[in-house]
C-alpha cells in the first residue's frame, strides 16, 4: 500500500486529521506506528463504538499500523460510570467489553487476533513513569483549561465536578505519551484532550514521543459520531445553528435504548427501533438513518441495493453517499424503503455479534452488564 493509499484509509470518513502534514510526514518513515483508542466501559455497546469506532480501527491496522485498545476502567470510575465501583467495572471491562468489541470488529471482517486489550488499572499498576508524566501533562495545562475540557466526560462547561474529574483530562493525555501511541483515534467530542496532548507534547521531559532524536506531536484523528434516532430536540433546526454542537446533542447513546441499536440486538428489535426513528422524507440533514448509511455502510461498500415493490420503481443500486442523498433530496427513495433496507442490513452485518451472545458465556456477560446498568 502507498503513502497515499495510507493517508486515505486513516483519513477517511473522518471530521477532522491533525494535522495532514504530520500523517505524511509519519508514514514516509520506515516504522511501526502505533494506534489507539480508549473506551468508557459504560455500558451495552452500540453500533457507534461497535461498528463505527471499530471499522476506524480497521482502516488503521489496514493501513499496517499496530491498533491498540484501552479498556478504560479507571476513567470510568472517575466518571461514575456503573455505580462507580471499580471492581464491577474492571470485570466488566475484560468481559463483555472485551468480547463485544471484539466480535464487532469480527462482524466487519476483521480478525480478532489483530486487537491488543490494555486494561487501565494494569497499564498504571506499579507505573511510576505513568504518574510522573500525568503530572507533566498537568503542569504544562492551565487549570481553565482542564475545567474547559471536562466536556470530553459529556458534561457540561462549567458544571460542578469533583476534583477527580478535572484529572481525568490530565489521563487521556498521559496515556497517549506513555503508551507510545503515535495516533490518538476518538469521536470528534475528544478533541479537547488530543489538542492539550498536543499543545504539551514538545514540553514534556519524561514520555517525549519521538522518532530517533526528533520529538513528534501524535496525531489526532477524530471521528464522526453516529446519531441517535430520535428527532432533534429543536426541528426544524433554526438558521444560524451551530452544526457540531446539534450533532453532538444528537449522538447516539446507551441511555436511550429506543434511538440505538446495540451489536446483540435482535432482529425484531432492530426493525422496531429503525421503523419508528425519525426519517423526514427528502432532508437529508440531522437525518439519522442518512446518516447511519453513510457512516456504517459506505465505508465498506461501494454501491448498495435498495429491494422496492415494482410498482414503487423496483430494487435502486445507489453508488456512493452522495448519489443517495441526491435521490432522497428528490423524492425518488421513499423513507421506508430506506429504512427497510437499513434494518436488513443492520440484521446480516450483527448476526455474528447476535449469535456469540445468544449463548453461553457471552450471553452471561451481557446478562452481568445490563444488571449493573440498573
Amino acid at each position: 500500500m502507498s503513502i497515499n493509499e495510507k493517508i486515505n484509509f486513516i483519513s477517511r470518513f473522518t471530521e477532522e486529521v491533525l494535522i495532514p502534514e504530520d500523517l505524511e510526514f509519519l508514514l514516509s518513515k520506515n516504522i511501526t506506528l502505533k494506534h489507539y483508542i480508549g473506551f468508557e466501559i459504560s455500558g451495552k455497546i452500540h453500533l457507534g463504538t461497535g461498528i463505527a469506532c471499530m471499522q476506524k480501527v480497521k482502516d488503521f491496522k489496514d493501513a499496517g499500523v499496530e491498533v491498540n485498545i484501552l479498556l478504560a476502567d479507571y476513567h470510568t470510575w472517575i466518571n461514575d460510570k456503573l455505580g462507580g465501583d471499580l471492581e464491577n467495572i474492571k470485570k466488566a471491562a475484560v468481559g463483555y467489553f472485551k468480547e463485544g468489541l471484539s466480535v464487532a470488529y469480527e462482524c466487519i471482517g476483521g480478525n480478532p487476533k489483530d486487537l491488543n486489550f490494555i486494561l487501565g488499572s494494569d497499564f498504571y499498576h506499579n507505573n511510576d513513569k505513568y504518574w510522573a508524566t500525568l503530572i507533566e501533562v498537568a503542569k504544562n495545562t492551565s487549570l481553565a483549561r482542564m475545567k474547559r475540557s471536562i466536556t470530553i466526560m459529556g458534561r457540561k462547561e462549567g458544571e460542578e465536578v469533583d476534583f477527580a474529574k478535572l484529572l481525568y483530562p490530565a489521563m487521556q493525555v498521559a496515556d497517549i505519551f506513555v503508551g507510545g501511541f503515535h495516533f490518538s483515534h476518538a469521536g470528534i467530542d475528544q478533541r479537547k484532550a488530543n489538542v492539550i496532548a498536543r499543545d504539551a507534547a514538545k514540553q514534556l521531559k519524561i514520555s517525549p514521543l519521538t522518532i530517533g532524536k526528533e520529538i513528534i506531536k501524535p496525531i489526532a484523528v477524530h471521528t464522526h459520531l453516529i446519531s441517535g434516532l430520535a428527532k432533534p430536540a429543536v426541528w426544524p433546526v433554526p438558521d444560524g445553528a451551530k452544526k457540531e454542537e446539534i450533532q453532538t446533542v444528537m449522538k447516539m447513546s446507551k441511555s436511550k435504548p429506543d434511538t440505538c441499536v446495540f451489536i446483540h440486538d435482535s432482529a425484531d428489535e432492530i426493525r422496531r427501533k429503525i421503523k419508528k426513528a425519525f426519517c423526514p422524507e427528502g432532508i437529508v440533514e440531522f437525518n439519522p438513518i442518512i446518516d447511519w448509511t453513510e457512516y456504517l455502510f459506505f465505508p465498506r461498500e461501494e454501491k448498495i441495493v435498495i429491494s422496492r415493490k415494482s410498482e414503487y420503481g423496483g430494487n435502486l443500486a445507489i453508488s456512493g453517499i452522495d448519489e443517495l442523498k441526491k435521490i432522497f433530496e428528490n423524492k425518488e427513495l421513499h423513507p421506508n424503503d430506506l429504512k427497510n433496507f437499513v434494518a436488513e442490513y443492520l440484521i446480516e452485518l450483527l448476526k455474528p455479534a447476535r449469535e456469540r451472545f445468544g449463548k453461553g458465556e457471552p450471553k452471561k456477560m451481557l446478562e452481568e452488564m445490563e444488571a449493573l446498568m440498573k
